[in-house]
């Protein structure tokens, strides 16, 4: 790890660094979804802050499915400046702490297939990949319901830290 930083909960006057990561992370049509889930009040974001200014972000929710709390961290992207320093590694292992430490009693996350930087970052903190039959297994014909709080989208993997 090359830089140092701080993870912490965002803040109002974060709001144009965020759009400026989102913008510079994703395709226009994901950026849009990213922007929108960041500034809905669902949720918590964590952001890390390197030489005074904020330079990744995470969007952290949690949910409930037949009584039992889940977490996702559903949006997690990094400034092209500090790719490759541990930021998504370091924002990654505090939101699972954080919705564990909240009562989730598994974190799940999504991933395009193609985004092999982030399935490693993803599985170096302790994720694993979950197919259909599993997470069929765990929660029956409410498995839909998963897909929808995770935002599933096409191209992506489930993963799971449990």
């Amino acid at each position: 790890m090359t830089a140092e930083f701080a993870i912490r909960l965002t803040k109002p006057n974060d709001a144009p660094m965020l759009r400026e990561i989102a913008v510079l992370s994703f395709s226009k049509f994901m950026g849009f979804f990213a922007v929108q889930s960041l500034f809905s009040g669902e949720g918590q974001v964590l952001v890390c802050e390197a030489q005074g200014k904020v330079v990744g972000f995470a969007k952290l929710i949690d949910f409930q499915i037949a009584r039992v709390k889940f977490g996702c961290i559903l949006w997690i992207a990094v400034h092209p400046s500090f790719r490759r320093k541990g930021v998504a590694t370091a924002l990654t292992a505090q939101g699972i702490l954080r919705l564990k430490q909240e009562g989730a009693k598994a974190v799940f996350a999504s991933v395009q297939r193609r985004k092999t930087g982030a399935l490693t970052v993803m599985m170096r903190n302790g994720f694993r990949r979950v197919g259909f039959r599993e997470l069929w297994r765990l929660f029956g014909w409410r498995v839909f319901e998963i897909y929808g709080d995770i935002w599933l989208a096409p191209g992506e993997v489930v993963l799971i830290h449990d």
